[in-house]
């Protein structure tokens, strides 16, 4: 059980590696869609590229959605309009222009003829306006055709709209039936109470006009005919267009739509494990291969993982709600965020190998992959120095100009033209732009969530302004001084062999950070003449020289800088020796042990901490020129460069004999430039 447990306790990493990957095959065939797939890639307009095509099984053609939306519009325009006529209405009306009229009859001294030739024509001008009908105002634009149906109980007509009373035809239609002209004073009260009292009795029956709708919607075929089994569907060669097209949509569908079931989701779900397991061993093998620092690392590799994940439920969810919104997503944001916390070479492999992936889910698959591996590689190659933001809109702009020219070429390849454009997806294209620019808050929650730094946070640490720096300004103001000047030198360098420049300037402003805690025991904050390393043996002073690494790794976790700055503070002198106290006791002595003169270490692991170790050196020694010429200066870098060359410094730092040279040369350059000779001015 002990060995059991101690191999466990030795190959942990390596087993919760095999976790990471076990789980994540099993979470992202998971998340891919239940549904079957057709084997058969085409395009509108291109000629049929695999053997003669038999229908598998008897299946339907489905209609496209131009021809259901056009069937729709259609239903839509002819579909009856339904109009209320009510009767409560009409009899309340009557009821009441009656009583106020035999009133006035009543109390009149006109003949018993004209009452009743007055009581006559109310009664035809109320039956005739409510003969069909009077309309209400709100409801006389809801007339669109040439018929309208009226419900009046459970009877149902169609009359023409014109039979219909207008409030604006009333006044002249009352005017003209009662009496004659001059019309008498009864004749106008009468008028008058016709005229108020008359109210619309017809609406717009908009419920059962709607119910009416949607029946005759309901009753729509989204077929249009029927293939059989062993059918012959297209030849080779045949170009894919009308019916063939058609056909072809149809099947793929059918396919689409066939939820595993138990007899194939057993094979289903091992192909795409295979598949998806194939595609995360490339990812493992290139980290184990080209990227060992990160695969080594399991937050990091935890990292990766977690973003090809996040990118894979984001398209699930999309394509799970309406797939034709797949284009808002913004896909580049996963090389972004690699390319921000590790390189660009890594952040383009990862987006490849989980573009593949995203084809199992997405309709248009080719056209999907081509677009984002695009989209992919012109964020890649455009977006330099993130933390710069002018850089990252211009990248933005760029990557959706790339967005609207492929899918443009797309369209006119697939419509033969450019009159049927989708301008919907230029829009998606234009949100998928908006949606990227929120890499950086979501740069700022990933370096929280797994303790990442990015070229933004290597920004904000390397204002001279933060609490730690002014710190050094104000114990160590010589050390300050050396750490601005080997950040400049370490810059240019690294700008010169495409290193990452702003981490290892970072790394140079705080990589002497210890010695503020024992300012006076290094030179450079020696004002006076007193030098406290006089009054101790060469020993004791170089323990406390080579101390200052350790309080300053002490220092920086206590301040929580970034592991990646930790790691200049720890390497920039190696295991190199602390040189003149080593000869000093070895002078005083007769001997000396190199061990105890010795820096802890490790010595650099990468390009930029190699390059601050040499400027770092470099600018130092430079100090000691009594007369400084270029002769000097060229000789200083070459002893100092080779003498670490031949310790073995740079054996793990991955950098080449070509950009040792250039980085000399660069530091030859730059120490001159510092150290140039002015005129003398005249007193």
């Amino acid at each position: 059980m002990k060995k059991i447990i101690n191999k466990f306790l030795v190959n942990h990493s390596l087993i919760y590696k095999l976790f990471l990957y076990v789980a994540t095959i099993f979470l992202v065939v998971y998340l891919f869609p239940k549904g079957g797939q057709f084997k058969y890639e085409f395009q509108k307009g291109k000629p049929w590229q695999y053997e003669n095509y038999y229908a598998p099984f008897d299946f339907a053609i489905q209609k496209t959605p131009e021809e259901i939306d056009e069937e729709i519009l259609k239903i839509e325009k002819n579909s009856e309009r339904f109009f209320k006529y009510d009767e409560d209405i009409v009899r309340n009306v009557k009821k009441n222009i009656f009583e106020k009229v035999a009133v006035i009859l009543e109390n009149s001294q006109l003949p018993n003829e004209v009452k009743v030739e007055l009581n006559s024509e109310v009664t035809t001008i109320l039956n005739t306006i409510y003969e069909y009908g009077f309309i209400q105002a709100d409801s006389e634009s809801k007339i669109k055709q040439a018929v309208i149906t009226l419900r009046s109980g459970k009877t149902i007509q169609q009359i023409s709209p014109n039979k219909l009373f207008k409030s604006t035809q009333l006044l002249a239609y009352i005017n003209s039936e009662i009496g004659v002209q001059p019309m008498t004073q009864e004749e106008n009260t009468i008028l008058n109470i016709i005229y108020e009292e008359v109210k619309p009795n017809v609406s717009f029956d908009e419920s059962f006009t709607d119910k009416v709708l949607k029946e005759n919607l309901s009753e729509i075929s989204y077929t249009k005919g029927l293939i059989s089994e062993k059918e012959r569907i297209i030849l080779k060669g045949d170009i894919v267009e009308g019916e063939n097209l058609a056909i072809l949509n149809s099947i793929k569908s059918e396919f689409e739509s066939q939820v595993w079931s138990k007899s194939n989701y057993n094979w289903i779900v091992s192909g795409y494990t295979i598949l998806v397991a194939l595609a995360f061993s490339m990812l493992f093998l290139f980290l184990r291969k080209y990227r060992e620092e990160i695969f080594e690392n399991n937050t990091k590799v935890t990292f990766i993982f977690f973003n090809i994940i996040l990118v894979v439920l984001l398209l699930t969810i999309i394509v799970k709600y309406d797939a034709k919104y797949i284009y808002i997503a913004p896909i580049v944001i996963l090389p972004l965020v690699l390319k921000a916390f590790f390189d660009a070479r890594l952040g383009l492999f990862t987006h490849v190998l989980t573009v593949l992936l995203l084809g199992f889910i997405v309709p248009n698959s080719f056209e999907f992959i081509f677009l984002q591996i695009i989209a992919g590689i012109v964020t890649i190659l455009t977006i330099s120095e993130m933390y710069k933001r002018a850089n990252l809109f211009i990248s933005v702009l760029q990557i959706t100009l790339v967005y609207f020219i492929a899918y443009f070429a797309f369209s006119i390849i697939q419509e033969g033209n450019a009159q049927n454009l989708n301008y919907e997806k230029f829009l998606y294209f234009v949100l998928n732009g908006a949606a990227t620019l929120f890499v950086l808050p979501l740069i700022y929650i990933f370096e929280k969530l797994f303790g990442l730094v990015s070229d933004e946070s290597l920004k904000e640490l390397s204002n001279t302004n933060s609490k730690l720096l002014r710190e050094l300004a104000e114990n160590a103001p010589g050390t300050f001084q050396h750490s601005l000047q080997v950040a400049n030198l370490a810059e240019a360098a690294a700008n010169e062999i495409n290193a990452n420049s702003m981490l290892v300037r970072t790394g140079a402003l705080y990589h002497d950070i210890g010695k503020m805690l024992n300012p006076m025991y290094f030179t450079e904050n020696q004002s006076t003449n007193v030098n406290p390393h006089n009054e101790l043996t060469p020993s004791d002073s170089a323990q406390i020289i080579i101390d200052h690494i350790i309080k300053g790794v002490e220092l920086a976790k206590k301040n929580r800088l970034p592991d990646r700055i930790i790691d200049f503070i720890r390497t920039h002198h190696g295991t190199s020796l602390v040189y003149y106290f080593y000869k000093s006791e070895e002078k005083l002595s007769g001997s000396a042990n190199p061990k105890d003169f010795q820096y802890p270490g490790p010595i650099p692991f990468s390009k930029e901490t190699a390059i601050l170790m040499m400027c770092d050196s470099v600018e130092a020694a430079s100090k000691s020129i009594k007369e400084p010429t270029a002769q000097a200066f060229d000789t200083l870098v070459e002893k100092i460069v080779n003498k670490q060359m031949d310790d073995g410094q740079f054996m793990n730092a991955d950098i080449t004999f070509k950009e040792l040279q250039i980085i000399k040369k660069v530091l030859k350059k730059k120490l001159k430039n510092i150290y140039h000779v002015r005129i003398e001015y005249p007193e």
